[in-house]
């Protein structure tokens, strides 16, 4: 698939990318959907280590599909001279450098910030690391689970009394991801003031700890140590999911005026008129009640009815969604949520879009499918005066 990127934000900057798995090319997936072009360097021993996670399609990972659209793909090998000799001179003309190596590693390379400041000063170069380039921790490794408990995650998701549970998706990645591509491009836009490009220094923890919200806050404001408390909100109420007659159905009044719309839509004036339900305090205080109370009646009917009748009093509230349920819903699709790509020889797939709608890009179609390992090697080589054989 052929695209497009003349008008697209990024259009223009160069991204040398030797990132893996998914916190690093995350970011840089972001950056090229952005508009940037993304070249992704990759061991010649088999290539990003995600290229080796399941599932399949014609022996291609589904896994690397989903964070690496819109990248060409050279194999080098970091620890050769000719292999290096490539890569300097795709940094000498890049605009940005992003690696998720364990802090160290690319100082062991030779491929410093201080050496590739002073040979590109315009380089901006991105470092995400699980604990980042400062601290005791610098040094040890991490994965996405190891930053969910590490960050607090863990500790307050699942049910009351429960064991800790990981969120379902890497966050702790996907955060750190998210965390980079704003600040390269924070960078960016500093160089375009000072000719002068930055380090950025993504840590896994510390981005967890940011996307902590308010537990931190509360933490300090009560002395209370925030514990899971299932799919409830701590300080409002109701705010939650609900049983109906045929499943579940969530939903969150957050505040007063939402609260009454939500009685008179359940046809439960008298709970609007108590005083244990007056506030958003008061509701807080006597959730377990309040709960109790609503499901009674949300029993009455199946969660497509009460969704009908909480949409017309204007109640927010949503059904409980799998993935299966996502691919088909009609909002998702008019949104470009979903891009259809291709894998393996030449066979669908579907993945999730880019969020980001700027101007009239609706941030699906018109993408390039995930490089094969090494695809763009001779072409890449021709373009940065080097023979096909090098390596």
């Amino acid at each position: 698939m052929n695209r497009i990127a003349a008008d697209l934000p990024l259009a223009g900057f160069t991204v040398v990318d030797l990132t893996r798995v998914l916190a690093g090319p995350y970011c840089t997936m972001m950056l090229a959907d952005l508009g940037a072009r993304v070249i992704k360097i990759e061991n010649p021993e088999g290539g990003d280590d995600s290229r080796h996670v399941g599932p399949f399609i014609d022996g291609e990972s589904a896994y690397f599909a989903s964070v690496n659209r819109n990248k060409e793909s050279i194999a080098l090998d970091l620890k050769s001279p000719r292999d290096r000799e490539v890569l300097a001179a795709m940094i000498a003309g890049a605009d940005v450098l992003v690696e998720n190596f364990r802090a160290g590693v690319m100082e062991k390379l030779g491929l410093t910030w201080e050496a590739l400041h002073t040979a590109n000063p315009r380089l901006v170069y991105a470092s995400i690391s699980g604990f980042g380039q400062t601290g005791p921790y610098r040094d040890r490794p991490a994965y996405d689970m190891v930053v969910q408990a590490m960050g607090g995650l863990m500790s307050v998701t699942g049910e009351t009394g429960g064991a800790p549970v990981r969120v379902g998706v890497s966050i702790g990645d996907l955060g750190a991801g998210l965390y980079a591509a704003i600040g390269i491009q924070s960078a960016l836009l500093k160089r375009s003031r000072t000719g002068l490009g930055e380090r950025v220094d993504i840590g896994m923890l510390d981005c967890q700890v940011a996307l902590l919200e308010n537990a931190i806050a509360r933490h300090s404001a009560t002395g209370a140590v925030p514990a899971p408390l299932g799919t409830r909100h701590p300080s409002i109420t109701p705010f939650d999911m609900f049983k109906t007659a045929d499943g579940f159905i969530v939903i969150a009044a957050g505040n007063d005026t939402l609260f009454q719309k939500l009685c008179a839509a359940l046809g439960q004036p008298e709970l609007a008129a108590d005083r244990g339900f007056a506030t958003v305090v008061a509701r807080n205080q006597h959730h377990a009640e309040l709960k109790t109370c609503m499901e009674a009646r949300l029993a009455d009917a199946d969660s497509a009815t009460w969704s009908a009748t909480l949409e017309r009093a204007g109640v927010p509230h949503g059904p409980l969604q799998s993935v299966a349920d996502i691919v088909q819903d009609p909002h998702v699709r008019a949104r470009g949520m979903l891009l259809q790509a291709s894998i393996g020889e030449d066979r669908p797939i579907t993945l999730a879009g880019n969020p980001i709608k700027i101007g009239n890009q609706s941030g699906a179609g018109g993408f390039k499918r995930s490089p094969r390992l090494d695809e763009h090697r001779d072409r890449l080589l021709e373009e940065f005066g080097q023979h096909a054989s090098v390596g």
